[in-house]
């Protein structure tokens, strides 16, 4: 196996489990709210799924994708990869300044206060908001490295 076959094998492996992971958490979360004694378990586990397996992911993209590029003669500045990159720095920011943080929150307000509280669907609904768009941006994404569309120039 070349160099860049395996690179890109370990490139999109990663894309897989991180986008993978994060769009299941729609679907724990508005199952575990049903369940209320579930509810704590669902936001922690999905609290470590999201540390441990799909933040790992998505750090290994950009490396593999850097020495992709380079191997393929592809500089970072084609329309289609800045545009790529300037979303991953968006998802990455996002994901790590306010998604996570947020999620924490709505962990404590699960344990403290409880799922019926005013705060904590105030919190439940910012951390879906937020997860949706991260999910877009990262379905934008995975459409830019497939379609390598023409963009400009």
């Amino acid at each position: 196996m070349s160099l860049y076959a395996a690179l890109k094998y370990i490139h999109i492996l990663s894309a897989v489990i991180a986008f993978g992971t994060n769009i299941t958490y729609a679907f724990w979360l508005t199952r575990a709210e049903k369940n209320p004694e579930a509810l704590t378990f669902t936001l922690r586990t999905v609290k470590i799924i999201d540390d441990w397996i799909a933040n790992p992911a998505y750090v290994l993209l950009f490396p593999t994708g850097w020495w992709l590029a380079s191997l393929a003669g592809w500089p970072l500045t084609m329309p289609w990869i800045l545009t790529a990159l300037i979303l991953y720095a968006v998802l990455s920011i996002v994901g790590l300044a306010i998604y996570s943080p947020t999620l924490k929150k709505q962990i404590a307000l699960a344990e403290s206060v409880g799922p019926e509280s005013p705060e904590y669907k105030k919190v439940s609904f910012r951390s879906s908001a937020i997860g949706i768009f991260l999910n877009i941006l990262a379905l934008i994404i995975i459409y830019l490295m497939v379609a390598k569309p023409v963009l400009w120039g």
